[in-house]
């Protein structure tokens, strides 16, 4: 069964450990006048996640359905969700609008250009596209701005089960990983470009006090100086110049 832990005022987080790989997956579920969902889960993930869901409201209520770029973990099970919640819409960047969405849910996506804003009641969110980070032409994340979290996607994944929300360094848990990643078939899973430092000091430049992670715990502390930190990680560890 699924845990579910509120890693801040109304942000809820579903995790699903995937013992085999050692893993956790976890979507984030934004309880407001309109529900967001972040992450959809896998197709095979989707009963779990749907119970879930419906421990914390009723999964019909779905307004917003939000993921960092088009990969199994992140929107594999989208038309299942849309099926639920009838109300409910993709909402993405252009480019993943574009490329995959349009053709791949089952009702139009709201496509949304860099630095917009939408709200669901109490929260508001701000869509920052980050192409190849952590990899995808179609990569972004949400930020919201009143609670400052950081929807971040693949960033500072580590393996294991842990903790829902930490203030300990996550910094060597993410090198670890990425080591752990090197060595296996997923090794080129995160790329290192020219554009990678500036999109993270942007990142940084947010502020963000949370930053909520889809594979292990999600950080609170000082979430700018960890994106930054990332930056060294990855420069090292990826071979960027």
């Amino acid at each position: 069964m699924a845990s579910i832990d509120e890693i801040a005022p109304g942000v809820h987080r579903i995790s699903i450990l995937f013992r085999e790989i050692n893993l956790q997956f976890n979507h984030f579920l934004v309880v407001d006048e309109e529900p967001l969902l972040y992450h959809t889960g896998m197709r095979r993930m989707f009963p779990e996640v749907l119970e879930a869901v419906g421990r914390i409201i009723d999964p019909a209520r779905l307004r917003w359905i939000g993921f960092s770029h088009f990969e199994v973990d992140e929107c594999g099970s989208l038309n299942e969700w849309l099926k639920v919640a009838p109300h409910a819409q993709a909402v993405s960047g252009m480019v993943g609008s574009i490329v995959n969405l349009n053709d791949f849910a089952d009702r139009p996506p709201r496509a949304l250009q860099a630095e917009e804003t939408f709200s669901t009641g109490r929260f508001r969110f701000r869509y920052r596209p980050t192409p190849h980070l952590p990899h995808g032409w179609d990569a972004g994340v949400l930020f919201e701005e009143s609670q400052r979290i950081l929807f971040c996607s693949d960033l500072f994944t580590h393996n294991g089960e842990v903790e829902p929300i930490t203030e300990s360094d996550i910094i060597g848990r993410a090198r670890q990983s990425l080591v752990d990643f090197q060595a296996g078939p997923l090794m080129d899973y995160m790329p290192y470009t020219p554009r990678t430092r500036p999109m993270l000091e942007g990142l940084a430049a947010l502020k963000p006090r949370t930053l909520a992670t889809m594979h292990g715990s999600s950080f609170t502390g000082d979430c700018a100086g960890a994106l930054l930190q990332l930056d060294g990680v990855m420069k090292e560890m990826l071979g960027g110049g």
